[in-house]
């Protein structure tokens, strides 16, 4: 019995490394990682905090509204070059107190792939500022809204997306 453990010790002894070798695409794999693999999307292309603001009572004043489109993205503008793109927008609720004009979206960049450098797109990339006219009452508010948007990146265009906003603001 005592040869059986023996030889079943000394398997198990011996080194795996040289006992099978790696194919060569794992060993490819592992030296520069494995290109065919999906690029993790983020959770949203756009981002935004609600950021308290003051304007005065009664009078006209203006609210920012700042987001940023997460790096290597970008989104439509509120104005696309094509009718077939879907633009960035927001939807805001009426709220008690607070008269909202129309949203006031800042200019677009022109971009263009380079498979198709005659096609320029009209795109937001990075930070942008949306600027809401009100008036209103004195006192604390909260007007709720909708940003929707479609983040692209340089090889293909995402489902529209729906993010939710908050803008918090004092009227004095």
């Amino acid at each position: 019995m005592l040869p059986r453990l023996a030889l079943a010790g000394a398997l198990l002894a011996l080194p795996l490394t040289g006992a099978l070798p790696a194919p060569p695409q794992a060993a490819n794999a592992q030296q520069v990682g494995n290109l065919d693999a999906p690029t993790p999307k983020p959770k949203a292309f756009v981002l935004y905090a609600a950021e308290q603001q003051n304007v005065a009572a009664g009078k006209r004043s203006v609210l920012e509204l700042h987001f940023r489109v997460v790096d290597g993205f970008h989104v439509n503008s509120h104005t696309p070059k094509s009718e077939l793109l879907i633009p960035t927008q927001i939807t805001l609720q009426s709220a008690a107190g607070v008269r909202a004009e129309a949203v006031q979206y800042p200019a677009g960049t022109s971009y263009s792939f380079s498979f198709d450098p005659t096609e320029k797109l009209d795109v937001y990339t990075g930070a942008f500022t949306v600027k809401l006219p009100v008036v209103a009452e004195a006192g604390a508010h909260t007007v709720d809204g909708t940003l929707r948007y479609q983040a692209c990146d340089h090889a293909a265009c995402y489902p529209p997306k729906s993010l939710p906003v908050q803008v918090i603001f004092t009227a004095k």
